[in-house]
């Protein structure tokens, strides 16, 4: 026997190997969105109380505020397709335990509560471990179009999932949905496991970014704070976020107020809103974006305004806010991708995870207040202004 025959196939690498476990992570994603939905359900006719779903939602971001830098660390240390792998396998953890847990007639709204942590803890390591894989797995020149496929990911689920989880429910119950979930998280870690990631070469800012956990858990704010450019980069987007996310936290209430709590409005133009975001994924998926990447920030944010805020806050019917909806929906793929694009290609890959975690967590900073600040303003400042007439007046000084 030839010696070169006997050799086993290279594996999948490139931009090939991306898209085999991009198709194993949407698959896997659109499963879980389905049994979160359904879980959802479950756990709402089981106690009827909205502070319940609150508290699962804030048992899966805990994980993510506490040990996100230390993630960004181990996403550096060891091998990221190991630590993307691990991430799948405690999700598998949790649901085929809430699984288990409902076929015997044992489930419990507190065993949500721990499934929803240990989906969190995993979900806080597999961001950081993709996003950095991303850097070595495709060509600079790609990156824009990987990240838009990725923004899929994170919207096509958001159209699909409810209709299909509903469908499913009165054919199959949960323990079906949850079935599937488990199968599909397998699917995604067989993906994993054929494609090849390479690992990053080491470079001078990894090896000073060396430490112990404390030092190399701090390395990644350290270096954005370091480089104005990244820096400045990440304020801009802070910014524009507070204040594009302070009106899309009054999206329900600013709908629903002026339809008579009209449900099915709200639901239209929430899934017209996630309908945009597959557009502008698919997009970019296929064209990529403007060559210089700021370009597309730009236009994008603009845009996003335009549609987000003064179209749709003008508007005063259904169909100006469906429009308004997928129009603003499109154009925040274009700033998102386009600005991990940027970090991509100018942060040193052995420090992605660590970089990568820093920055997510102090984007995600002010989230917790915007919509608190959101309504109060809503409640107490605009709403009685416009009643009183005092706004007009603060208007018409301004012009």
């Amino acid at each position: 026997m030839n010696s070169a025959t006997s050799q086993p196939p290279p594996r999948p690498a490139g931009m090939t190997g991306f898209i085999i476990v991009w198709a194993g992570q949407l698959v896997s994603v659109l499963a879980s969105s389905m049994t979160q939905f359904a879980l959802t359900i479950w756990a709402y006719q089981e106690t009827g109380s909205a502070t319940t779903l609150g508290v699962i939602n804030t048992a899966f971001i805990l994980p993510f505020l506490l040990l996100s830098p230390i993630a960004g660390v181990m996403v550096d240390r060891y091998n990221r397709k190991l630590m993307m792998m691990v991430s799948d396998l405690a999700a598998i953890t949790a649901t085929f335990g809430i699984l288990i847990l409902h076929l015997g007639g044992n489930l419990q709204i507190w065993h949500l509560y721990v499934a929803a942590a240990i989906n969190g803890l995993g979900n806080t390591f597999q961001w950081p471990a993709y996003s950095a894989a991303i850097s070595t797995m495709v060509p600079k020149e790609q990156y824009s179009r990987a990240n838009g496929m990725m923004s899929l990911i994170e919207s096509g689920p958001g159209v699909l999932a409810p209709m299909l989880a509903g469908i499913l429910l009165s054919i199959i119950t949960l323990g079906g949905i949850l079935t599937i979930d488990v199968v599909t998280f397998l699917l995604a870690i067989t993906a994993l496991l054929i494609v090849h990631i390479p690992q990053p070469a080491r470079t001078v800012e990894g090896q000073e970014g060396s430490g112990n956990l404390l030092q190399e858990s701090v390395f990644g704010f350290k270096y954005i704070f370091a480089r104005r450019g990244l820096l400045g980069l990440l304020l801009f987007f802070i910014t524009l976020n507070f204040v594009i996310g302070l009106s899309i936290s009054l999206f329900a209430p600013f709908i629903l107020s002026r339809t008579g709590n009209n449900s099915a409005a709200l639901g239209a133009a929430e899934s017209a809103a996630a309908i945009g975001a597959v557009i502008g994924g698919v997009l970019i998926s296929l064209w990529g974006g403007f060559k210089r990447r700021m370009t597309s920030i730009f236009i994008g944010e603009a845009l996003t305004g335009l549609f987000c805020l003064l179209v749709f806050g003008l508007g005063r019917g259904l169909p100006v806010w469906i429009v308004a909806s997928v129009l603003g929906g499109i154009f925040p793929v274009f700033t998102n991708g386009a600005s991990q694009a940027i970090w991509q290609a100018k942060v040193a890959p052995d420090v992605q995870g660590r970089v990568f975690s820093a920055r997510r967590m102090i984007a995600w900073f002010l989230d917790p207040v915007t919509p608190i600040l959101a309504g109060a303003l809503a409640d107490y400042v605009t709403e009685p202004a416009m009643r009183s007439g005092t706004w007009k007046t603060a208007c018409r000084i301004m012009t």
